[in-house]
């Protein structure tokens, strides 16, 4: 599939492994090298920072969304090629969305996890259907699959709304899939 703009939900503390902030930077990188828009939480710290950093040092179109609330607290990025300052956090993430073609989760934490959930949420039941990926760095999102894989396995979720969550484990792999990927 040919996409422009990805969104990426991802940390904004840089973790215990200083592999999430390398790759989080090194997608930034290759978004960048792939005349693609980086669509993100907005943040200049953790691995959104690293991130946005990455890509505009390459080059690349970066747009933040940040709500109001936090601006300060998740300091935002001041040097992006578009910045928008939201009330809350529905706001934000209806943005992202309506912005995006792609939507990916890096390691992060509970807002991380919220956010890119629902966006699968919304893909399973039918109000778009924009790919949503994991990028599985270091194994991150292991229990999280299997989280997945239970809900199945007790009857919570359809095994065809599995198919829906591409994963891949590098960077290139994850462009690869996509740009292979059928719509």
């Amino acid at each position: 599939m040919e996409f422009k703009s990805m969104a990426v939900f991802c940390g904004s503390r840089t973790g215990s492994d200083s592999i999430y902030m390398k790759m989080a930077g090194y997608l930034g990188k290759k978004l960048a090298q792939e005349k693609k828009t980086l669509i993100y939480g907005g943040s200049h710290v953790g691995c959104m920072g690293a991130m946005s950093d990455a890509c505009l040092e390459a080059g690349g179109q970066v747009i933040g969304v940040i709500p109001e609330k936090l601006k300060n607290v998740e300091v935002a990025h001041q040097q992006l090629t578009e910045l928008h300052v939201v009330k809350t956090m529905h706001e934000r993430k209806a943005k992202m969305a309506d912005l995006a073609d792609v939507f990916v989760a890096l390691p992060g934490g509970a807002g991380t996890l919220e956010e890119w959930f629902e966006v699968f949420t919304w893909s399973q039941i039918g109000y778009h259907q924009k790919p949503c990926c994991l990028l599985n760095i270091n194994g991150f999102f292991d229990p999280l699959i299997a989280m997945l894989d239970h809900t199945i396995d007790k009857g919570f979720m359809d095994p065809s709304q599995r198919d829906f969550i591409m994963i891949e484990t590098s960077v290139e792999g994850l462009l690869e899939a996509l740009q292979n990927k059928k719509v």
